[in-house]
């Protein structure tokens, strides 16, 4: 879809829209979770004032500059890019090994591979090399439902309980540590370029024991509850990636749906529930989502299926689901900045410091 619109671009146009979904959009979703989560692990504030502004324009600018490829070098407009994760992480790390927690330090690791798929995926765009945005991305892609797959074994528990008095969500380390290393051992042979049974059968795997973890949370009365359902539904697409990883390996399906699923299905669903609860949290609001934002969430996964389901009993109607999706998605977000909007740029209503 973006072929036809990007005409002079320092990204070709699949780049460009890979590389802004998840080094653009989620990257800035995970930049803003972990200067909050990070501040709430050490007890102190990671970042504001001036260097939060700067940062901030770090990354609205390598959304900018890629438009002006006829009139700046292509290394000033990679590097500008390239500049915000290594940012990032140097404020997250100093933090962290400054309050001894050391165990946090996983998600520096994280963003350090985060940085090595968007130098692969510059290269390529520079010159430097042939196939490097292709496996620049995967990497990215790996990554991120990685680093998904960590938090939320910390918060899902917590979150059930949090939303569902009077309940107990049992915590299984093991469980957590065989589902994490599996997805990980998966997205290694993909990207060894491991394909076929071989594949498809830890990929069975991943959905496996990933499936038998979300279980272990889930309680019915989610189904009440907005901020927790959205949760549950975008791990639930997660899931359907691996068992769609599983089926593009046989070459039952396109891989391209698999690709979705993660994408649009898990970390669009997943991003947008987190969105609306830190924009809650961290304004001192009660925890509960208004019905317009659940309608938001509905929009999303009507997205996903529109991207992802859909076209595999309407093939030939394709391009037409696409559009679809984009305009739920579209109309998911247009409704979360009306509402959040006017909430994240006033005071908190409990006048604590934000």
């Amino acid at each position: 879809m973006t072929q036809g619109i990007i005409t002079s671009h320092y990204f070709t146009g699949i780049y460009w829209h890979a590389h802004e979904m998840l080094l653009g959009y989620t990257v800035a979703v995970i930049a803003g979770f972990l200067l909050t989560a990070v501040s709430n692990w050490t007890g102190k504030i990671t970042l504001q004032g001036d260097a939060l502004v700067g940062l901030s324009l770090l990354w609205i600018y390598g959304r900018i500059l890629p438009f002006y490829a006829e009139l700046l070098p292509n290394s000033v407009i990679g590097l500008v890019d390239f500049s915000f994760l290594p940012a990032l992480s140097f404020v997250i790390a100093k933090d962290l090994i400054h309050a001894k927690n050391y165990k946090n330090l996983i998600f520096v690791g994280l963003l350090v591979l985060l940085m090595l798929g968007n130098a692969m995926i510059h290269s390529q765009m520079l010159g430097l090399c042939e196939n490097g945005a292709a496996i620049g991305i995967q990497l990215v892609l790996a990554t991120i439902v990685i680093m998904i797959l960590l938090i939320a074994g910390r918060v899902f528990p917590f979150f059930t309980e949090k939303g569902l008095k009077g309940i107990s969500v049992p915590r299984n380390s093991q469980l957590d540590a065989l589902a994490v290393t599996s997805a990980a051992i998966l997205f290694s042979l993909q990207l060894g370029h491991v394909s076929g049974v071989i594949l498809a059968l830890v990929a069975f795997t991943t959905a496996a024991l990933n499936i038998w973890r979300l279980a272990s949370w889930f309680v019915f009365r989610i189904w009440f509850v907005p901020l927790l359902w959205v949760l549950y539904l975008g791990y639930s697409w997660l899931i359907l990636g691996f068992i769609f990883t599983a089926f593009a390996a046989l070459e039952w399906i396109l891989p391209s749906l698999a690709l979705h699923a993660f994408t649009v299905g898990g970390i669009g669903i997943l991003t947008i529930g987190m969105m609306v609860r830190v924009s809650l949290g961290h304004t001192g609001r009660v925890m509960k989502a208004p019905n317009v934002i659940a309608i938001a969430f509905g929009l999303v996964n009507i997205a996903a299926l529109f991207r992802v389901i859909f076209p595999m009993a309407l093939f030939s109607w394709t391009n037409v689901l696409m559009y679809c999706s984009t305009l739920a998605w579209l109309a998911a977000f247009a409704l979360f900045i009306f509402v959040y909007a006017p909430i994240l740029t006033t005071a908190r209503i409990d006048q604590k410091e934000n």
